[in-house]
């Protein structure tokens, strides 16, 4: 099983006018959750960990997880608000974020849930502003501190100024988990705000020099690049009419997990061995899966009969 570590949320989208103000959609989200559903759409076994409002709206949210057919055993229910992030799109699609989570549920998750995560799992995968606010990011780090000898561990930064604006807490947090972490994910946006003139290829160069065994930095619609140790790969983001980009990097980070664990190539051994032709079918499988959500309004990540390949 896999197990998602952080937020889930409300996304609420901008609807348009009424005579006294405004309609609001209200869709159940937050970049680990869709990480976490992306996964089990691609029919692979999933868990979230982490906090949810014992509210309605944490009611409403566990109950999509379990109808995706996500695990929520590891879900655990506080006394505290659920986190709306208000979306609003450009002309673009592309989307800009107003979060209302202080002190939300998402954020209490203490050392105590830890208890109730299993054995055995394929990886675990972690991101998003849950791993620099507290006290769920301390939890998280014990997570790692305790599994990273013996479990695939995941990390996509997914900056969100909007949460956390102090750029130096997010860097430092991408240190502390560089050679703690076998698979990185970024976006090149995110990479710009952390490192500010660092290449992709020589933030690779210096993460695969830290004990990462593979590196993929996403590029929007100039597509993804890949590195291990001794592979490289570059994929091309396939056209498609773009609606919106929501869920676009957390889809890509599923279908990049389910391709690596269909292929046998979930653990760090396997990560570093990849060849260049398999870096390539990764990439390429992980970027049409995002185009798919790219067409779709909202984070309507795809099913495994949507992707080339049959499920091993």
């Amino acid at each position: 099983m896999f197990l998602v570590c952080g937020e889930a949320l409300m996304d609420v989208f901008a609807g348009g006018d009424t005579p006294t103000g405004m309609v609001l959609d209200a869709r159940v989200g937050g970049s680990p959750f869709n990480v976490a559903v992306g996964l089990a759409r691609l029919a692979q076994p999933v868990a979230l960990l982490g906090a949810v409002s014992s509210g309605f709206l944490g009611e409403r949210l566990v109950t999509a997880l379990r109808g995706e057919g996500v695990a929520t055993d590891t879900v655990a229910r506080v006394d505290a608000p659920t986190t709306l992030s208000v979306v609003g799109l450009d002309a673009s699609g592309v989307p800009s974020y107003a979060f209302y989570g202080e002190r939300g549920a998402d954020r209490q998750l203490d050392a105590p849930a830890l208890a109730a995560v299993p054995a055995g799992l394929l990886a675990i995968h972690l991101g998003s502003y849950t791993t620099v606010v507290q006290p769920i990011a301390d939890t998280l780090r014990s997570l790692v501190e305790q599994r990273r000898d013996r479990t695939t561990i995941s990390f996509d930064p997914n900056i969100r100024l909007n949460v956390e604006p102090n750029v130096a807490i997010w860097r430092d947090t991408l240190q502390w988990m560089l050679p703690r972490s076998h698979l990185l994910k970024i976006s090149e946006e995110d990479l710009g705000l952390l490192l500010p003139g660092e290449t992709p290829q020589a933030f690779a160069a210096h993460a695969l020099a830290l004990g990462v065994r593979l590196v993929v930095v996403t590029r929007g619609g100039d597509g993804a690049l890949g590195w291990t140790a001794s592979a490289q790969a570059s994929v091309p983001t396939p056209s498609v009419e773009v609606v919106d980009t929501v869920g676009a990097g957390d889809t890509f980070q599923a279908a990049m997990l389910t391709w690596l664990a269909e292929h046998d190539a979930l653990a760090p051994a396997a990560l570093a061995a990849l060849s260049p032709a398999d870096l390539d079918a990764a990439l390429r499988f992980a970027a049409g899966a995002a185009a798919i959500t790219c067409s779709r309004r909202g984070a309507d990540m795809p099913r495994r009969h949507e992707l080339p390949g049959a499920p091993r």
